[in-house]
């Protein structure tokens, strides 16, 4: 979606497959939710990657190795290789590696995938606060991690030894719905320690710098579902955002984001990389904003949503660079439900 401040990066006509030269996507809740693809994932994957567009599969989820998401992407029927995978294990690695000396032991809260990373960066994972650990590792450590793990990172930090999460999302998707994340996990140590970790997932530099040194990417488009983690990034990395609505967030809570939280553009599913989304523009007869056959405006601080376009994502564009505008400062809820109940979102 455009923002009335911002502009496009090229011809209005182009896809977004042909306007940007990778796609940083994120996993859960974008490509596959509960190990499963999303409807129109896998087409509209391949169609982007054989009309010339890099995809780049960028997790904050730090619990599988990049060679596990590769091989998991491929019997999907996308194919991938670890090098198109970029992970929060790999992103907080570097952060510790720069920061202690090569073969330093670092106290694992986690799964393979951040061992692995650990290991690549030339440290060494070890299981207990008894052995000496240089630094704390957190990652998702998936739904059987137990609970004497995060007693081990307790006990470490609470020492005062350095604490390093891979990434604070508090929740995950998941085939049954949302669950808890490695954020839940991280806060139960920082109660019991009053203290917080260094992270490096997104939406943090850490996480933006490791995808473009390792992709190249020079036109990227970050494509998540996630307002404070994947558009969050984007916007902080000052690179254009696609929000999908197949994972966490909601219509309604699209309307409510903050100037940091605002995609570029949004769309139901990954299909929106094969179309050239539509322009949203200025309505001049009634202050408000214009796209496909629906037009909003704020009035008398209410958001007011008029037409019948065939496309209720029109109608949700619309609604957003007016709720997003000056005079759309203190729409309430309740008048932002009521439009989009308009629009059967």
């Amino acid at each position: 979606m455009n923002q009335p401040v911002r502009t496009r990066p090229e011809s209005s006509r182009q896809s977004l497959n042909e306007a940007y030269d990778t796609a940083l996507l994120d996993l859960d809740g974008v490509v596959y939710a509960g190990g499963e693809a999303i409807d129109h994932a896998v087409e509209s994957l391949v169609t982007a990657r054989d009309g010339g567009m890099r995809l780049a599969y960028v997790t904050n989820n730090a619990l599988r190795t990049p060679e596990a998401v590769a091989e998991h992407l491929t019997r999907l029927g996308m194919p991938a290789t670890p090098d198109d995978v970029i992970t929060s294990a790999q992103a907080v690695a570097r952060l510790i590696s720069e920061q202690l000396p090569k073969g330093a032991r670092v106290l694992v809260i986690g799964g393979e995938g951040l061992r692995v990373a650990l290991r690549e960066r030339g440290l060494t994972p070890v299981d207990s606060a008894d052995d000496d650990p240089a630094a704390v590792a957190q990652g998702y450590g998936g739904p059987d991690m137990p609970w004497a793990r995060l007693m081990e990172a307790g006990y470490a930090v609470a020492r005062g030894v350095p604490w390093f999460a891979s990434n604070l999302d508090l929740t995950i998707p998941s085939g049954r719905g949302i669950a808890p994340g490695n954020g839940a996990a991280v806060e139960v140590v920082r109660i019991v320690t009053g203290t917080s970790p260094q992270a490096a997932g997104k939406p943090l530099p850490p996480m933006h710098r490791e995808t473009i040194l390792r992709t190249g990417a020079r036109r990227p488009l970050v494509v998540g579902d996630r307002l404070d983690t994947d558009i969050e990034g984007a916007y902080a990395g000052g690179v254009d955002s696609l929000l999908v609505l197949t994972g966490v967030t909601t219509p309604a809570q699209l309307l409510a984001a903050e100037p940091g939280h605002r995609p570029t553009y949004v769309d139901r599913d990954l299909r929106g990389l094969l179309t050239s989304q539509p322009e949203v523009e200025r309505d001049g007869e009634s202050g408000g904003f214009r796209c496909g056959g629906w037009a909003a405006w704020v009035e008398n601080g209410a958001l007011v949503l008029e037409g019948g376009g065939e496309e209720p994502l029109d109608g949700l564009r619309v609604l957003c660079a007016a709720a997003w505008s000056e005079a759309g400062d203190g729409v309430s809820g309740a008048d932002a439900g009521k439009a989009l109940a308009r629009l059967g979102l």
